[in-house]
């Protein structure tokens, strides 16, 4: 493994020390790693949501003719007042 320098905050390097001086990690390195793991998990959920949602938009764009906003909100105002509302 290659050696890196980073600045931490004193709140990020008082929790950092907890979690090596707890027992729940054998070093600095080890916290790191984790942390690590955990952004790329999330980066990697992100980009399968953000996936999901182009495709949904792609679906929604061929499914049929595309609605204009002021009359389908128009048409609901309608439905749910009984007249149209200026």
């Amino acid at each position: 493994m290659r050696p890196l320098t980073i600045s931490l905050s004193p709140k990020q390097l008082a929790r950092l020390s907890q979690a090596v001086e707890s027992g729940a990690y054998a070093s600095n390195s080890e916290v790191v790693r984790d942390a690590l793991r955990l952004w790329e998990q999330r980066e990697e959920i992100r980009a399968l949501e953000l996936a999901r949602l182009k495709q949904a938009y792609e679906e929604g764009l061929a499914s049929g003719e595309p609605v204009d906003g002021d009359e389908a909100f128009a048409r609901i105002r309608s439905a749910v007042f009984g007249r149209q509302e200026a």
